[in-house]
């Protein structure tokens, strides 16, 4: 679990339809079988009112997650998932740079339930679901390199089990191949930007989610999304 924080300090976004905060890692989006508070929980008691969940995070990663504050914002978003109209941009930090700086990738995952684990396939198999992304390489630093990964498809544990196909577990995902844990117990995958049409006004709106600032590798990669703060 995260440190204690104050929820309004994760706050992103927020309108008459919507509200999206910046989660961090170890805690769930909803209530698990641990039992442990949830964001969603801490939401609605920040918002003195009931939030339905429209995507999902893993609990070890952090970034944007959004929330509806009513059922025609619920409907919408869902429909605009549904149709692929959402762009939702990760950042990883994976321990082995890929072969090629930008590509798409393209596997057949299969989810087993009994485990919590999905596995990829090149082709497709009984019971298995397409999913596709694209990445490309930003930038490394003396052990990690960055990658910036756009989701076109929403599957069980997408990135982490599609960057483990090509050999590039992101940074403490044993699950998945990497080579040690995070003491934390965190992935270094993080959402970072999502975008969406206002369900009203039907305008593009962008949420960016700060990299975790407590986390040394998120920080190291700072520079290499924005070079202005370079130091000189």
């Amino acid at each position: 679990m995260p440190e204690e924080f104050q929820i309004g300090s994760l706050l992103l976004y927020k309108n008459n339809q919507l509200i999206a905060f910046n989660k961090p890692a170890g805690l769930p989006v909803q209530e698990d079988k641990t039992g442990d508070k949830s964001l969603i929980n801490l939401a609605e008691i920040y918002t003195k009112s009931k939030l339905n969940l429209i995507h999902r995070l893993d609990r070890p990663a952090s970034g944007v997650t959004l929330f509806a504050k009513t059922p025609g914002a619920l409907a919408s978003l869902n429909e605009q998932f549904r149709q692929r109209q959402v762009e939702k941009i990760y950042l990883a930090a994976v321990q082995e740079k890929p072969q090629k700086e930008e590509d798409t990738l393209i596997h057949f995952l299969k989810k087993n339930s009994r485990n919590n684990r999905t596995q990829a396939f090149e082709t497709e198999q009984p019971g298995s679901k397409r999913a596709e992304l694209s990445y490309r390489y930003l930038g490394s630093t003396d052990h990690y390199h960055l990658l910036e990964i756009r989701l076109h498809t929403g599957r069980h544990h997408q990135v982490r089990a599609q960057l483990a196909a090509i050999g590039c577990p992101i940074k403490g995902d044993v699950k998945y191949g990497s080579r040690r844990g995070n003491r934390s117990r965190s992935i270094h995958l993080h959402a970072w930007k999502l975008r969406f049409r206002h369900p009203v006004s039907g305008e593009w709106e962008e949420v960016l989610a700060p990299l975790p600032d407590d986390d040394p590798v998120w920080q190291a990669f700072q520079t290499t999304l924005n070079p202005s703060n370079a130091p000189e």
